[in-house]
């Protein structure tokens, strides 16, 4: 009896084998009476493998002992694949074979037979104590392709990160109430005793506890939004590493197909998306110059740094000299160092793994290789190849893109506590800059305007007809005098009373003469409802419907009254619409449309060459240096900052005493743009709104098309025009928007453009979000080691006060057990203590270099919630090159597999 049992799997010994192949090797062996007659040399003995297990001939492997004399047998119309070999002698052997490297279990054949006929399946066992039979369940290769994207991480432990980013996580701490922010609330509200609010309510114990009326009061108005009150919060810093590891081939690109003897050149091109980004460009608003400037890069790093740059949503603070993005997240209760951290380090995870995801696909669509085969060229610029078969077979190549796996680790590398402040219309005090770009206006004085004839206008006149009132036919109940009908369906022909038992015929058509020939009827509007002398109350569903003639309309009742059951005498006023054309208006016609294509020639080719011009000009206005532009906007709100404190005469003592205590250079805000501005008293616009920078008029205004001419303009261009809309009667009325210009030739409008916003013609877009900013909330981290003066500074009385700060602290699970049973004010003692002492000490500097001298360090699990200056996340990103490899691949010729 046979037995067949998995002997295990091993490396494949052969250059570019990779390890995604392995060799697989089974041991058949005969025993019990007349075993060798089990194993007869000269035959062939094979196992019957699964056909959709990716089994490789044993010629791509040449040299390899254990693949010498196996052969691979496929059938198209079986479900097996037999791999085996030539019985050369008595006694066991091996069959060895190349297939994936992951493993599974199914149902395995073994088949033997002569050389010169079929194989035929034979019982076997499966290993000790199985039971002899044709198939055994025995451990085997995946089925599908080869699974391979580079050597595991830990084998690249000690890799030195090659680039890293610096970002960070702001979250308010809430508890505390400031007295700044704190008084804004106030003002902004009706509450009579909140406007008893000053500076010296919140000093004193009776603040430290809220046991003033006042104080009561805004902790019960404002309990949702404590973090929005609180003075004070935490910027939890990370870095984002970048490590090189592995490069391996991707899928195919491309084929070759070459005969004996046969050379063929190849031809590799390169080339950008950029049509597909210019689409993007022309029906995407927002953020065309950010998907812009992603795609033109090739490395993951510069894209992190290209989009944290261009990221509105970002409060930016130059942390040691380095412009780093801060993002901000939800109000936190609990002042634990640990508990921040860790929720930080979340939000940090699920924002970069996001963002690294965007970028790499970016990069990935950013690539497209075309392939030519020619036999003569004269493009010395191209990359190109000479391939030759030599041998005496056909040789198939596949054209596989090299591909790299960059790996990304996130470490935590300090805390600073900051304070927090509200500052209204920040960039109020920015100036902007002005093209200068004068147009001459053209001269249409030569052309005549024809006289128009009168007008031919609509003409009202007033019409009465009877509304009889009808039992609906097939009903039982006439109606009663003085009942109310008022049941009704949209379009239909019966009005029932508020009883449902009595149907009226709710409608009745009427026609009406025409004041004159020609005109139409056009609408029909109910004047009055009158029955027996007296006003009745008739409701018509609207509009009223005017027949397709357009001579008379019909009348359908939403609401009746019968009154005294005679029929309802009903006042209507119609509007008849002129008719299109008269022999006058028709020459006048013919004269306008011959006017209007001389004064074509002049005025709109002028007009529109003057709009193509300067939009031209000012939409390739280069930006100013964002550095610049942020050093500004930092100078305007510790501006707005030192003149909002005030604590002594000389504003230069205030400025002087915040930058002792506070790194002002590190200063960090985010914006609300304008159309979050609370209190604004919206209005649409109309015919004569002009928006922020309109198209400057004409000397004179005259219907035609208005004229640049002789101005200076600011910004982007900004025009009043009509839309068409519908009003409640259903017809159409202008609506009226201030509407951006754009060109074929200018760049997408800035963001904002069509919100109306303010917007510098050298600025980006942070520039113009904080130009057109309600208000700004400015971030002040604390300098190290003065975090206890910070606290006592700011509970002074004219800065922040004391305001619940002897409130009992809320514990949070997962505090440290010192918080337990204290005060708000000494829980952040104790915390402002913890961050002294942690961002002084020079060991903690030291661990947040660690990586850039011992390297990588394998992650288990990808992700953990962070301890403080540890590395907490990882994961990898596979980018492609513009590298391109021919390999050499093999095909069954009968059933197309690839071998």
């Amino acid at each position: 009896m046979l037995t067949a049992t998995f002997s295990g799997r091993t490396a494949v010994p052969a250059p570019g084998a990779g390890p995604g192949q392995n060799i697989w090797s089974y041991r058949i062996e005969s025993g019990g009476p007349g075993a060798g007659g089990d194993l007869p040399p000269g035959q062939r003995i094979a196992l019957g493998l699964p056909r959709d297990v990716q089994v490789r001939a044993a010629e791509s492997y040449p040299g390899v002992p254990a693949l010498e004399g196996v052969f691979v047998q496929r059938d198209p119309a079986s479900s097996r694949q037999y791999v085996g070999r030539q019985i050369s002698s008595p006694g066991p052997l091996t069959i060895s074979f190349v297939a994936p490297a992951g493993e599974t279990t199914y149902e395995v054949l073994l088949a033997r037979g002569p050389s010169s006929q079929n194989l035929a399946a034979v019982p076997f066992l499966g290993g000790p104590g199985s039971t002899p039979q044709p198939v055994q369940v025995l451990p085997g290769p995946v089925a599908g392709p080869a699974v391979f994207t580079g050597r595991p991480p830990v084998d690249f432990t000690g890799t030195v990160p090659h680039a890293s980013e610096l970002f960070g996580v702001y979250q308010p701490l809430a508890g505390w109430f400031g007295r700044l922010t704190s008084l804004r609330v106030a003002g902004a509200t009706s509450d009579d005793r909140l406007a008893r609010l000053d500076a010296a309510a919140f000093a004193g114990e009776a603040a430290r506890t809220l046991d003033t009326e006042a104080l009561t009061a805004l902790a019960a108005r404002a309990a949702a939004v404590r973090g929005v009150l609180s003075p004070v919060g935490l910027v939890n810093l990370f870095r984002e590493y970048f490590f090189e590891f592995d490069t391996f081939l991707g899928g195919p690109v491309g084929h070759l197909w070459i005969s004996p003897g046969g050379t063929v050149e190849l031809v590799e091109t390169s080339t950008r998306r950029m049509l597909v980004e210019r689409t993007a460009e022309q029906s995407e608003e927002s953020s065309r110059r950010v998907e812009e400037s992603l795609t033109e890069q090739d490395d993951l790093t510069d894209a992190v740094k290209e989009d944290n740059a261009n990221d509105t949503t970002l409060g930016v603070s130059a942390t040691g000299g380095v412009n780093a993005g801060i993002y901000h997240a939800d109000a936190t209760a609990s002042f634990g160092l640990r508990s921040t951290v860790r929720k930080s380090s979340e939000h940090t995870h699920k924002h970069t793994r996001a963002q690294s995801i965007k970028v790499a696909s970016e990069i990935k669509r950013n690539f497209t290789t075309t392939f030519k085969t020619v036999t003569d060229t004269t493009d010395t610029s191209s990359r190109r190849y000479v391939v030759q078969n030599t041998g005496d077979e056909l040789v198939n190549y596949e054209l596989r893109r090299k591909m790299r796996k960059v790996g990304v680790q996130v470490q935590h590398v300090g805390t600073r506590l900051s304070w927090q402040v509200y500052l209204d219309a920040p960039g109020r005090d920015l100036g902007l800059g002005h093209l200068v770009h004068v147009i001459p206006e053209p001269d249409v004085s030569s052309i005549k305007k024809p006289e128009a004839p009168p007008p031919l206008v609509p003409v009202d006149t007033t019409f009465v007809a009877p509304f009889p009132l009808r039992k609906y036919p097939q009903t039982a109940n006439d109606p009663h005098i003085n009942m109310n009908f008022g049941i009704h369906a949209p379009g239909s022909d019966r009005i029932l009373d508020y009883g449902n038992e009595f149907h009226l015929v709710a409608t009745a058509d009427f026609g009406a003469s025409a004041p004159s020939p020609g005109y139409t009827l056009a609408r029909a509007v109910l004047v009055s409802a009158k029955s027996g002398g007296a006003d009745r109350a008739f409701v018509p569903e609207l509009p009223v419907k005017i027949n397709d003639a357009r001579t008379g309309f019909t009348v359908i009742a939403d609401f009746l009254n019968t009154g005294d059951l005679s029929p309802i005498l009903l006042t209507f006023t119609l509007t008849w619409d002129p008719p299109k054309v008269d022999a006058a208006h028709e020459q006048h016609r013919l004269d306008m449309i011959e006017y209007e294509a001389r004064v074509a020639e002049l005025q709109r080719a002028a007009y529109a060459e003057a709009v193509r011009d300067r939009l031209k000009l000012i939409s390739a206005m280069r930006p100013r240096p964002s550095r610049d532009l942020r050093s500004e906007e930092r100078q305007s709100v510790y501006g707005s900052l030192v003149d909002r404190l005030r604590l002594f005469d000389d504003p230069h003592l205030d400025s002087e005493l915040v930058r002792q205590i506070f790194d002002v250079d590190e200063m960090l805000y985010f914006v609300a743009p304008d159309y979050w501005r609370p209190g604004t008293v919206v209005t649409h616009p109309t015919e004569g709104s002009v928006g922020k920078y309109p198209v400057p008029p004409p000397p004179s205004r005259t219907p035609d098309p208005p004229v640049l001419h002789g101005q200076t303009v600011g910004s982007w261009y900004s025009h009043t025009t009509p839309t068409n809309a519908l009003d409640p009667e259903g017809h159409a009325t202008p609506e009226w928007r201030v509407n951006y210009l754009l060109t074929e030739d200018t760049r997408p409008a800035p963001l904002g453009s069509s919100l109306g916003w303010l917007i510098q013609a050298d600025g980006d877009e942070r520039r113009n979000e904080f130009l057109n900013a309600a208000w700004a909330k400015a971030v002040l981290p604390v300098r190290p080691g003065r975090e206890l003066d910070a606290i006592q500074w700011l509970t002074d009385a004219n800065v922040e006060g004391e305001a619940a700060l002897g409130v009992p602290y809320q514990f949070v699970e997962g505090d440290p057990e010192e918080y337990r049973n204290k005060t708000v004010g000494q829980v952040l003692s104790l915390l402002s203590a913890q961050l002294s002492a942690s961002n002084t000490d020079i060991a903690n500097t030291v661990v947040t270099e660690e990586v850039f001298e011992t390297g990588f360090d394998p992650l288990d699990g990808g992700f953990r919630p962070a301890e403080p200056y540890e590395v907490f996340d990882q994961w990898f990103e596979v980018l492609p090159t513009d590298q391109v490899v021919a390999v050499p691949v093999r095909y069954d010729p009968t059933t197309g597999q690839q071998l």
